[in-house]
């Protein structure tokens, strides 16, 4: 199941796609053809063979006439020697279906997952080799400043998710807050708080949760993310429960085992005694039915073999 950090930033890119074409142009340097429109479109990406391929986000970008360059968004969190094969079919495919140049673009949180999306993967025909843009934590701005943070809300959010353990983190925090502060759109801006929230460790969430109950205007915790965060919490008392069990039945059975096998070496020592022909008190019979340590009972079964008396046994 995707992590919330891998949908959160699938959700930026869908609530405002445009994003992908700045940080191809401002971030990684790539010049864009000339465009008015920009649009999502679907995912699905399902070549003749019946086998589906969904990329995460698709973004177009399109004149008054026709398309002129189609984005392929993946976030990428980790390693997934797949897409080192899936992800030419995802351009291949696309390219195709709109007829017209198309581009990966990677986002990865992580440096080393950066690096390893980056590495170029050749197909095997002459000249042929795909090399993703690959946005990493160290291509995404540091957005510190209020006004920069409002030009562009979306960047804001993907600095806060990508620098949440950087010092400066609660100046990003706090431009975040004045530009989603002062969205005209509150259902768009609670949907960018929930998203960032549900996507921050815990550290980071706990601060920002902070400074949003002490601004000086109103900066209310949507009840979509209150319902997440409780579905969260429940999600992790039940898993805390479970491992409970699951540990407590792991130690009864071992507590079994180890009574069980005590048990028998009780019973041995005395049908040893019983077939030598030796009286057993029953005070002694339960004295070694009840003992459950192991070494003494190897001790006393030794000594029942050879034993001219009950005593004998535990002298």
């Amino acid at each position: 199941m995707p992590s919330p950090l891998h949908q959160a930033l699938i959700q930026i890119f869908q609530y405002e796609p445009s994003l992908a074409a700045a940080l191809l142009t401002d971030a990684l340097g790539q010049r864009l053809p000339p465009h008015k429109h920009v649009r999502l479109e679907p995912g699905e990406l399902t070549d003749l063979v019946p086998t589906e391929y969904r990329a995460d986000v698709v973004v177009a970008l399109a004149d008054a006439t026709r398309t002129v360059l189609a984005v392929v968004v993946e976030v990428q969190l980790g390693k997934d020697d797949d897409k080192r094969w899936t992800w030419p079919v995802y351009l291949t495919t696309l390219r195709a279906r709109l007829r017209c140049p198309v581009v990966l673009l990677a986002v990865c949180v992580n440096a080393r997952i950066a690096r390893w999306s980056a590495r170029p993967i050749d197909l095997g025909h002459p000249g042929w080799t795909l090399r993703p843009l690959v946005l990493g934590p160290d291509r995404v701005p540091f957005v510190t400043d209020a006004t920069q943070a409002e030009d562009a809300p979306e960047l804001a959010a993907l600095s806060a998710m990508a620098h949440a353990t950087h010092p400066d983190w609660n100046k990003i925090a706090a431009a975040l807050l004045a530009a989603l502060d002062n969205l005209d759109d509150q259902e768009r801006a609670d949907r960018y708080t929930d998203v960032v929230l549900a996507a921050l460790p815990d550290a980071a969430r706990a601060t920002l949760e902070a400074m949003m109950t002490t601004q000086t205007s109103e900066f209310p915790i949507s009840e979509t993310y209150r319902r997440w965060r409780r579905e969260a919490q429940a999600e992790g008392r039940l898993e805390g429960r479970l491992e409970g069990r699951l540990e407590g039945r792991l130690e009864g059975r071992a507590e079994g085992r180890a009574e069980g096998r005590a048990a028998g070496e009780a019973a041995a020592v005395l049908t040893v005694l019983d077939a030598r022909g030796l009286a057993v008190p029953d005070a002694v019979r339960e004295r070694i039915a009840a003992c459950t340590d192991l070494d003494q009972l190897d001790i006393w079964l030794r000594r029942a073999a050879t034993a001219g008396t009950v005593d004998d046994l535990f002298h």
